[in-house]
Formats: C-alpha cells, structure tokens, sequence
C-alpha cells in the first residue's frame, strides 16, 4: 500500500486530508472488534467534497485509515488535547469510547514505532515537501488541513457541533488575515453555524507546519458531517444537494486564500 498520494498544482494553496484513508492491512483488521471494522470514524468524502473547487491546488492525501496510524497526531504520541477526551497516535476507541481492538489484540510500543515509519512518516515526508516546493515557487505557502466529524458526539464535545469550525491553535499558525478570510466566509454562510479556535484548534499538522514568520501559514477546517452527508452514519452518504451549497461557501474560503497569499511574505 502507498500510505500517500500526491497531485501536485502550482497554486500557494495545500490541501492536507490526513483521515479520508480506508485502507487496513488484513493483518491488522483481523485484530479489530467490529466497532474498529466499520471505519466509522474517517472523514467520509473529504477529497470528493473540495475537488476542483479552486485551480492548481497541490493535494496530500492519506491511503491508510486512522485506526492503523492517525496522520494528525504528535508521533510522540502527545495529546493534543490534555484534559479532554481525544484519540490518540494508533487510537485505542472510537469516538464513542468503545473499543477498537478485540481483548488482548491491542498494538504495543513497538508496534506502533513500526507503523509510524511505514505510514506516518511517509505522509508528512511528503507533505513537508510540497510545502517546501510551493514555498519555493511562491515565497508563501498556505496549508489547509481538510477535516470532518459527525455533529453529535458526546465522548469528544457537549451539544452539537458547528457546521464550520476554524482551527489556527488560537492565532498562532496563520496571518490573522488567512484566519479572517475563512472566519468572514463562514459568518456569512446564510444557513451555517461556525466558529474559531472552539473544540478544535488545529490538529498536529497544523500547529506543527503553521509557521507565519517562516510564511508558512496553516489552517485547519473540521466541517460537521451533517452539512454534507446525507446521515452521520453508514453507509455515510454524500449528499449532492447538501455539498452543491456547501461548497459554494468553501470555494470562497479558498479563493480568498489564495488571493491574499502574495500579501503574506514576511523577511526570512
């Protein structure tokens, strides 16, 4: 298995999608309980939603699930989240809190070092490079981590999610004017909920590529799975009507990155 595939484009806009992979070793989903079977938790048509809607943007795109490896974790294994309920490098539950692993069949350390070098490094191995080529091309690159999660889950939040939830780890890994565009566009989105830097603030890529003085500016978007999906549940239906509308608004939130990143440049 390839854990990454790359389409290059020649834009200063990168799209990461670290959870749109469904690949599972055999030998690894033999192990799983039927909770970890399902795959339920990925980030269901992530990479059809945002195709095409601006040109020339290079893609980074995981093959692998995020139970075999989560691609948006510290490798240290580090929680993002310390405090609060959160899934971890190879997650032991669901979003839920229910096991993914059948009793005794859970990876060790060193099994876990293992897929971090076959699936883990790979990815961002790649993604680093794009984001040194674009760089290079541009002077800037914005990196946009494409996220989505059901609306409900008790486990990880209380109550229902925004549609839009802007993640920039409380201004840190973007230009106030990147974090602005994409906030403006969500306000204005008539019929949508958003909000910035709320549960989610960006995850690993984000915070750990979102370097503004070294224009390289990050923003992570976790989209609620109800303002595309036809449900929140298999077999996680993409909806034409809900995404023809919702990727209006996307399209805006991209096209003015883009257009503000000539604006970015700061002395290296």
């Amino acid at each position: 298995m390839n854990p990454v595939i790359v389409q290059q484009g020649r834009s200063p806009l990168i799209l990461a999608m670290p959870h749109v992979g469904l690949d599972i070793p055999g030998d690894i989903f033999s192990r799983l309980s039927e909770v970890g079977k399902s795959r339920a938790d990925a980030d269901w048509h992530i990479e059809r939603l945002y195709d095409g809607l601006v040109p020339d943007a290079t893609v980074v795109r995981a093959t692998f699930h995020r139970t075999v490896i989560d691609a948006n974790r510290d490798p240290s294994g580090a929680s993002l989240y310390p405090g609060q309920n959160t899934t971890g490098l190879v997650p032991m539950t669901d979003f839920d809190g229910l096991p993914l692993w059948q009793e005794g069949e859970e990876p060790d350390a060193a099994e876990i070092e293992a897929r971090r070098e076959a699936y883990h490094q790979p990815y961002h191995a790649a993604l680093a490079a794009e984001i040194e080529r674009v760089r290079a091309l541009h002077g800037v690159a914005v990196l946009y981590d494409c996220h989505s999660i059901r609306s409900l889950i008790p486990f990880l939040f209380e109550g229902r999610l925004p549609d839009f939830n802007i993640g920039t780890d409380n201004g840190k890994t973007c230009d106030p004017r990147i974090e602005a565009a994409a906030a403006e566009v969500a306000a204005g989105a008539d019929g949508y909920s958003h909000v910035v830097n709320g549960r989610f603030r960006g995850g690993w890529t984000t915070r750990h590529y979102g370097k503004p003085a070294e224009n390289i500016h990050a923003l992570q978007m976790e989209l609620a799975q109800s303002a595309y999906l036809t449900t929140e549940s298999a077999p996680f239906a993409y909806d034409d009507e809900k995404t023809e509308r919702l990727r209006i608004h996307l399209k805006a939130i991209l096209t003015r990155m883009v257009a503000i990143a000539p604006e970015l440049q700061s002395a290296r």
